[in-house]
């Protein structure tokens, strides 16, 4: 684009000069201004990323899943491989393929990580994306083949605080983020439980929980501790938070379903499923931190 000409045409008045100068130099400007705006740089023609502009269609995903699982020495080789039996088929349900598939952009992200101690987090399955049967079978044969671990205590704050971290630095961008995390018994290790709580809920993150109570009728310490409560009062939390108590293990494969396709289509269980803290006393959430 040329500059306009600086012309002094005979028979008009300096003043007059000045004004028409004026009006071509902004009509000018203002041509410059639009072709900066709407020309695409030669870079972006080459499919090169415009700088500051970092969307990107293949990131995106309608929720990034953290698989958090218990694997405390309370949880025996049995109770393990029905938690990872459970996982595996849920998985690779028609009903959570379905709940991939129907939603905004059919795609999640999920990985899949075993906890037990402080600073004893293992992930089985990388951030994965899943978006068929094929893609969901493929993951799930990850946890599948992966062998059994069992560590001795129980770190729920450290398992909260990986799985934020991992939410953070994943490749992926989600409308909705969820740790769901499972276990058999209260935080006794790692920091205050309700502090990393707090700050998962704080980074945009939805906490739901599945907590274990198969052992309830043998061992009298784990029915009074009430995980249930426990879970609910100082485990779970942010936008839409639930838990499903698991009372048996014929009951776990359907509970860990039903939690992922509600997980995944970002919807809360209706009123029975869940319970209230409302009519009984709050727990102490701090009393084995």
């Amino acid at each position: 684009m040329c500059a306009p000409r600086l012309s002094l045409t005979a028979g008009h008045s300096l003043p007059d000069r000045i004004a028409r100068l004026s009006l071509s130099l902004v009509g000018w400007l203002f041509s410059l201004a639009l072709v900066g705006l709407f020309s695409v740089p030669a870079a972006a023609a080459g499919n090169a990323p415009l700088l500051g502009y970092g969307y990107d269609p293949d990131r995106e995903v309608d929720v990034e899943l953290v698989l958090a699982v218990d694997i405390s020495q309370s949880m025996d080789r049995e109770e393990q491989e029905v938690q990872r039996a459970g996982y595996v088929a849920a998985l690779t349900s028609p009903q959570v393929i379905d709940a991939i598939r129907y939603g905004p952009t059919g795609r999640i992200a999920v990985t899949y990580m075993e906890w037990g101690g402080a600073g004893e987090q293992f992930i089985v399955a990388d951030w994965s994306l899943i978006t068929d049967a094929p893609s969901a079978a493929a993951f799930a044969a990850k946890i599948a083949e992966a062998p059994l671990r069992q560590r001795q205590r129980t770190s729920i704050a450290s398992a909260l605080s990986q799985a934020t971290a991992m939410v953070a630095a994943n490749r992926f961008e989600g409308l909705r983020k969820v740790i769901d995390i499972s276990g058999d018994g209260p935080n006794n290790q790692g920091g205050k439980v309700a502090l990393f709580r707090d700050q998962a809920i704080a980074a945009g993150i939805t906490i739901n929980g599945l907590p274990l109570m198969m052992k309830s009728e043998r061992d009298a310490w784990q029915s009074m501790l009430n995980v249930d409560a426990y879970y609910e009062d100082c485990v779970i939390g942010g936008p839409g938070h639930f838990f499903i108590p698991v009372r048996s293990r014929e009951q776990f494969a359907d509970a860990i379903r039903m939690k992922l396709v509600l997980e995944i289509a970002g919807l809360t269980p209706e009123t029975g499923l869940v319970h209230r803290a409302s009519g009984r006393k709050p727990v102490n959430c701090g009393l084995y931190d």
